[in-house]
């Protein structure tokens, strides 16, 4: 999902990434950026709010796939833009994960941590 417009408001979004990618090159955002974004704000962006937003993983093809992030929005946007975010590995078995909730903010949920949600109460 991609946001352009500014002023903008989600509440809730939920989503699961594809089980599915055959490697990690072919699942790459852009060079040194790990997966996609299941919800990502454009850089134009200046105002958006966001609340109740969810991202989950289980990829299921033997591979380590990560994504380096869930939700991806600009460093400029105002304080508290986003609350209440999460992320969850959804097994206790799988490979990869989602390595922080928002940006490089919050912790990962992989195979570490299974069935648990990993929080960020308020970004940034």
């Amino acid at each position: 999902m991609i946001w352009n417009g500014n002023g903008g408001t989600d509440i809730f979004f939920q989503n699961e990434m594809p089980y599915d990618p055959p490697s990690q090159a072919a699942w790459t955002e852009a060079p040194g950026v790990d997966g996609f974004a299941a919800f990502k704000v454009a850089d134009s962006v200046t105002s958006f709010s966001g609340y109740g937003m969810g991202s989950y993983s289980f990829f299921n093809q033997g591979v380590n796939i990560n994504a380096a992030h869930a939700f991806e929005v600009p460093a400029n946007l105002p304080a508290s833009s986003l609350h209440d975010l999460l992320t969850i590995f959804l097994s206790s078995s799988g490979s990869g994960g989602i390595l922080n909730v928002v940006n490089d903010q919050g912790g990962s949920s992989t195979i570490a941590n299974p069935d648990t949600p990993v929080t960020v109460v308020s970004y940034p």
